[in-house]
This record gives C-alpha cells, structure tokens and sequence, in this order.
C-alpha cells in the first residue's frame, strides 16, 4: 500500500538541492512538493550528506538534460552514498530575461549568467550585441544583479529569480530550444515498494568483469527478455584506473518476472550491481509524474 508522505508527518518536510535560492533545482522542488520547505546547499555532496545524514527528509539532483547531457557528480554520488532514488522529475527549463525594475530592454549591454544558459541564448545574445559574463550558476546571477544595481546589467535565470530578488522579467523564454528539459531524482534514506497499478522505472549500477563482450552481455538479458532501456551511463571507478562502472535505467520493477530474468544474465556478466532504487516513472518529459509514496 503506497502512503502520501505529507500525510505521515505533521511538519513541512525538508527538501534540500544545490544551487541558490531561485535556482532551478529549487524550481523543481517546488513543482514536486508544494509547500515544504527547501533547503538550498553549496554543492551536490552535501545534498547527499544532508540527507544521508537524517538532516533533510529528501532531495532533489539533476541527472541529464535534453541539450547538455549527463551530470556527473550526480551519478559519482549515487554510486558512492547509500540512498535510494524514490521519484524522478522533468522540468522545462524557461530562461528568464531579468533586469532591475526600471531597466528597459534597450538599456542593456551586459547579460550575466551560467555559461550553459548563456550558449542556450546565444542567438538572442548575438543578435542585441551584449556582451556575456559568465558567472556559477543562473541564480548567483540574479543576486549578484540585484546587490550591484547596474541598470545597463540583466541576468538570464529563472522566474523564481525575479521574485526572490525583486527583479523584472524581461523577456521570457529567451532560450533557443523551447524543448530544453532537466531531469531530476528524488533521493531518501528509505526505499519505495513499488506496486503493480502504475508504471515503474527503475536505476541500477554495475561493473562488469573483465571478459570479452561483458558489456554486450549485461545488455543482452534485457534485450531477450523485452525489458526497455531508458538510460546507459559510463563513469570512471574511483581508485581503479580506466576502469568503469555503469548506470542503467529500464522501465519495470525488480520483481516482474521478465525484469528478474535480465537481472539473473546480468548478474553473471558483472562483478558487482546495485539497484539505486525503483520508483513511479514519470511517462514523458512535460508530464507531471505521480505522487512520490512511502510504504
């Protein structure tokens, strides 16, 4: 039986991410759980730590995005901490033009943001002729506008930006790519029980040993046996040079009988797997996915 978690405690939850406040890991923390509370961090370690530690109910990491691709200290950490992956989230990422409140489009001729948000702007840049200041991250951008006070100044970032920092949007949707989407995890110290009435995904990790066509191998199971494959991911083992690890997702649960003759093949090709967890899949990208439940 799946149990909404905001029934099960009688305090706002703490939901921790990295980033500033504003950024858009907060966005989607506020998307996924409306009215908790949420924890901003410095770095992606101490997300995982936080709530490793009982310090945060959950957390929310990027994994990929649909233009820049993989993160990966968000998939070094879920190989190196012991978590479970209880949901996943898409974002739409809509890059905001922000400026002071009396700033006008034609004061400006200096944009200042992360670089990826930048080179997803670029021909909206090149075309007014700014110049481009690449700082850490979007939201850092915002509140650096907002303490400098420079109305020649606009920052790329998100909605929430503009109403934390007092700032006025711009322009919206200044991105060239309006399919450009984040994905998220949810991360927590207890692991889900999936049930069979919604459809599961489900995150794993594992090394092969050392045996011509091992990856091949790992990867044939879950192609006999008709088990989709929605993610493959390589990083480097830490401490075992040009050596890799994989993070896998398909769509099922451990338990269904096709997804637990893969996972017997797979087993005989790897010297080690771990199932990061299984959890409501999330049916496409500008979707809402279900509710995130504990047993």
């Amino acid at each position: 039986m799946f149990l909404d978690w905001s029934r099960r405690v009688n305090r706002p939850r703490r939901i921790v991410f990295q980033g500033m406040p504003g950024a858009y890991s907060e966005q989607a923390c506020r998307e996924r759980f409306p009215g908790e509370t949420y924890v901003p961090c410095k770095t992606f370690e101490d997300v995982f730590s936080m709530v490793e530690d009982g310090q945060a109910d959950l957390g929310v990491v990027p994994v990929e995005n649909s233009m820049a691709g993989g993160i990966s200290d968000s998939y070094d950490l879920l190989a190196a901490h012991h978590l479970h992956i209880v949901g996943e989230y898409y974002l739409k990422i809509s890059h905001c033009l922000l400026g002071l409140k009396d700033a006008r489009m034609e004061d400006i001729h200096t944009v200042a943001s992360h670089p990826q948000a930048l080179a997803q702007c670029r021909a909206f840049i090149r075309k007014r002729g700014w110049n481009r200041n690449s700082v850490y991250d979007t939201a850092g951008a915002a509140c650096d506008l907002a303490a400098r006070k420079e109305i020649h100044e606009a920052a790329i970032a998100s909605e929430l930006c503009a109403e934390l920092y007092g700032l006025k949007i711009l322009l919206r949707d200044i991105q060239e790519n309006t399919m450009n989407t984040t994905r998220f995890l949810v991360i927590s110290r207890s692991a889900l029980v999936a049930e069979a009435r919604v459809p599961h995904k489900t995150s794993l990790f594992f090394e092969v040993r050392n045996i011509p066509a091992a990856l091949y191998k790992c990867l044939g199971g879950f192609a006999t046996n008709n088990v989709n494959l929605t993610r493959l991911e390589s990083r480097p083992i830490p401490g075992k040079s040009w050596s890799y690890h994989f993070h896998l997702d398909f769509q099922g649960r451990p338990e269904d009988p096709h997804c637990q003759l893969a996972l017997e093949e797979l087993g005989f090709f790897t010297s080690n797997y771990k199932i990061l967890g299984c959890y409501p899949e999330s049916l496409n990208t500008l979707e809402t996915p279900s509710d995130v439940c504990s047993s």
